[in-house]
């Protein structure tokens, strides 16, 4: 399986870092290495002093599909959860000053945070939720996928166009605004609505 992550989704984010709004999604990939084990502290990577959360709402792909159109986009998911992209800031920087891609930034091991999974019968509208991050009960990121400029039917229509989506594949649909450094022993708990669905400590 692989991770398949939307960046440059919300425009809060967008101006956050000082990026240019994208014409079309910006796709990258994480390899199954860099999922978190569950029950596991994220551990700060050595080669950086600038690891940043970045929470996310996910879903996981059901079946598999290639050119899926819109319209069925939404049969190819039954699962959507929170998660947290971490990103070593400062090498992603180092990286893009030199137009290198982004993956030792991106998709080190235990840079990508999958919470508990819910059902999407269990809420009216995958493209109203609220979702958030408190670090040390702190809210730090507060998100909704209705400010998304690609929602996710339409990010699975798009991705599927470049990539096969398999069983087991998971879509991380962006951050909001609020992304911060993280530091030893910050606790980390994502919500969905109301829902805490992930709780992790930095070490």
């Amino acid at each position: 399986m692989k991770l398949i992550c939307i960046g440059r989704n919300y425009t809060d984010h967008i101006k956050e870092l000082n990026n240019e709004k994208p014409i079309d999604p910006v796709i990258f990939i994480k390899p199954d290495t860099a999922i978190l084990l569950k029950k596991q502290p994220f551990f700060i990577p050595d080669f950086s002093d600038d690891v940043h959360h970045e929470v996310e709402v996910l879903v996981k792909i059901n079946k598999v599909g290639k050119h899926i159109d819109k319209k069925f986009a939404h049969k190819y998911y039954n699962d959507i959860s929170v998660g947290i992209d971490f990103t070593a800031r400062d090498v992603q920087q180092q990286l893009k000053e030199k137009g290198l891609p982004w993956e030792k930034a991106k998709s080190f091991d235990g840079a990508a945070v999958i919470g508990n999974w819910l059902p999407k019968s269990d809420f009216k509208n995958v493209d109203d939720l609220n979702f958030s991050l408190k670090k040390n009960d702190e809210l730090v990121q507060n998100g909704k996928t209705s400010h998304m400029l690609y929602k996710i039917d339409e990010i699975i229509e798009y991705v599927s166009k470049y990539f096969t989506l398999k069983i087991g594949d998971i879509i991380f649909t962006g951050t909001p605004a609020g992304v911060s450094k993280v530091y030893p022993n910050d606790r980390l708990v994502g919500f969905l609505e109301d829902k805490q669905l992930f709780s992790i400590n930095v070490k």
